[in-house]
């Protein structure tokens, strides 16, 4: 009997994430992008079907909690999460509208509607970016290979070569990760721009914070025992 131990997986993704790394400097691009919008008041609106709506919704917890460092909040909703509205939308208008009539119903000019998908071909993905766009929003996409309908319909993609959907996936959580990475280093520059200018982060004249700087300081005391009380284990880092 043959007991060789199968790694055609962890071969299917060494490959695919060797090719993925080219796709570093758009996931840069995107996490300084987004941290300069959500820090001006935009939102993050993300949507998905299966398991790549687990993989949008990972994000927007990262962003609404925190990644590695305590930071302040930034708002980002996970569309599909809504089941009340989702099942009510697809019953009333079609599977195909349960992401596009909570794109219009959320996002503004300005916001960014970041969608996952493996094939690229979802019908309720592809309505809700065009009319993310007819609303004046900015569109990203994770997709698996290109080109894809998805792809064409974004303003900008990251489309991963693998054949395998598990492994699509798979590098979409590490695109995700990587976006939360370049966020929370982008959002760190900016407090420390505005302090260095004396703005909002800066201590006033009497010598109290400002607002970044207070948002800060509660973002840092999230979570953490009283003095001599127990300590709270982290969230979401399972």
């Amino acid at each position: 009997m043959n007991t060789a131990t199968d790694t055609t997986h962890c071969d299917d993704l060494a490959k695919a994430l060797e090719a993925f790394r080219d796709h570093a400097p758009l996931l840069e691009r995107w996490g300084t992008e987004l941290a300069r919008r959500l820090g001006s008041g935009a939102r993050l609106l993300v949507a998905g079907n299966g398991g790549s709506a687990a993989q949008a919704q990972h994000l927007t917890a990262e962003l609404v909690g925190r990644y590695r460092e305590d930071r302040p909040p930034f708002s980002a909703l996970a569309l599909h999460a809504d089941t009340s509205s989702t099942t009510a939308i697809a019953n009333d208008y079609g599977v195909q509208e349960v992401f596009a009539r909570q794109a219009a119903a959320h996002g503004r000019p300005g916001d960014v509607l970041l969608l996952l998908s493996t094939s690229g071909a979802s019908a309720n993905l592809l309505s809700a970016a065009d009319r993310a766009h007819r609303l004046g929003m900015t569109v990203w996409a994770l997709t698996g290979r290109s080109p894809n309908p998805l792809q064409l319909g974004a303003d900008d993609a990251v489309c991963v070569d693998a054949p395998a959907t598990a492994t699509v996936q798979e590098l979409h959580l590490v695109a995700v990760h990587m976006l939360c990475e370049t966020f929370d280093r982008a959002v760190t520059r900016e407090e420390a721009g505005r302090a260095d200018a004396g703005a909002d982060g800066a201590p006033s004249a009497d010598g109290r914070p400002g607002v970044v700087g207070r948002l800060v300081g509660r973002a840092r005391t999230v979570g953490r025992a009283a003095p001599g009380g127990p300590v709270a284990p982290r969230e979401g880092q399972a």
